[in-house]
């Protein structure tokens, strides 16, 4: 609550002033008494009980006037978080390898689970390491032999938990197989369909106060391209053409294989996990980085390096409507002179 023209309650110091007129000032008398304490038996009716009402009610009534003119608003505060964020795919592999052992929090457990742990506090932060990404557009593809869109872009990130839940190690041995290309392309194409996710999702405030800065893919995997329609390279190409970074997280540890080429070469890649000179191609097309991660630690270290790189910004707008209530004085005041006005040529009417 706030007044429009505070200075309107000066006014209100003018009441006492009209009050010691209106007690102050002697009356004449209309009757002479030798003794007015021959009226003592007679008792005091509830009427010289309630002689003072009429008085009462009229410095109310100009006190609620007083208010209406200093006009009472009620202020309703709009704050419009206008974001400049990112939209950010992540790209999951969940092939029968990353099944194989890694390290989170001192603990031993398998590297699709690892990823999942630490994408959670990528999101959401962690308190130290890492801040969260409370102002992105963040969505979920995991793949095996096929791609699969596991959580479309959104900005409600506390129902990303349960999608990743359901990220688990592919079962069926048909199934199985590392389909970089496809699981890029896929990614790709949902963020080239980003703002219009926006505008159709988020029917409110939100999407037009809502500008996508940059978008970026986050790979994470641990083996080497051996199914699908497109090679890693000509989904790389295709999402640079649409303006898309690929940051490329190789997950195992990094074996050095460079004086091994040719056939020879994929061989041992395929043997080895991740085909490490793939995923820098990839990332060099885009203008994205390549990082090993050997467990959780580590890629945390990468998830920070991608925070410092690919940094959110957010400006809040506080805008006020104000509601005007000092009709509701202005009626309460007229009700009371009324009831003042009646109550005189009525009830506590005086003679003379």
């Amino acid at each position: 609550m706030r007044f429009a023209t505070p200075c309107a309650l000066l006014a209100l110091l003018l009441i006492p002033l009209l009050l010691y007129f209106q007690l102050g000032r002697k009356r004449p008398q209309a009757l002479k008494f030798s003794a007015v304490a021959l009226f003592g038996p007679a008792g005091i009716s509830w009427r010289q009980r309630l002689a003072g009402l009429p008085l009462v009610l009229r410095v109310l009534a100009l006190i609620l006037l007083v208010t209406a003119l200093a006009r009472p608003q009620q202020g309703i505060e709009k704050t419009y978080d206008i974001s400049h964020g990112i939209a950010i795919e992540m790209v999951i592999d969940r092939s029968s390898s990353m099944g194989e052992e890694m390290v989170f929090n001192k603990t031993a457990t398998n590297r699709l689970e690892a990823v999942k742990k630490v994408f959670e506090e990528f999101v959401n932060g962690n308190g130290s390491q890492l801040s969260g990404r409370p102002n992105d557009l963040i969505g979920l593809v995991s793949f095996a032999r096929y791609p699969e869109t596991i959580c479309p872009l959104t900005l409600a990130h506390e129902a990303l938990n349960g999608f990743v839940d359901k990220i688990q190690l592919v079962t069926n041995r048909a199934e199985d197989g590392t389909s970089i290309g496809d699981g890029i392309a896929l990614a790709a194409a949902r963020l080239q369909k980003a703002e219009e996710v926006m505008t159709r999702e988020y029917k409110n405030d939100t999407a037009g106060h809502y500008e996508i800065k940059s978008k970026i893919i986050i790979l994470l995997t641990d083996g080497a391209h051996n199914a699908g329609n497109l090679t890693p390279l000509e989904a790389a190409r295709l999402a640079a053409q649409w303006g898309i970074k690929i940051y490329a997280i190789g997950i195992g540890e990094d074996i050095d294989m460079s004086g091994v080429q040719g056939f020879f070469a994929r061989l041992n890649r395929l043997a080895h996990g991740v085909d490490k000179k793939t995923l820098q191609e990839i990332a060099d097309t885009t203008g994205g980085i390549f990082r090993m991660a050997s467990d959780a630690d580590s890629l945390r270290t990468i998830y920070g390096e991608i925070d410092r790189l690919e940094k959110s910004e957010i400006e809040s707008v506080r805008h006020i409507d104000y509601a005007e209530h000092f009709p509701v004085f202005v009626m309460s005041a007229l009700v009371l002179l009324v009831l003042e006005a009646a109550l005189r040529a009525t009830l506590l009417r005086k003679i003379p």
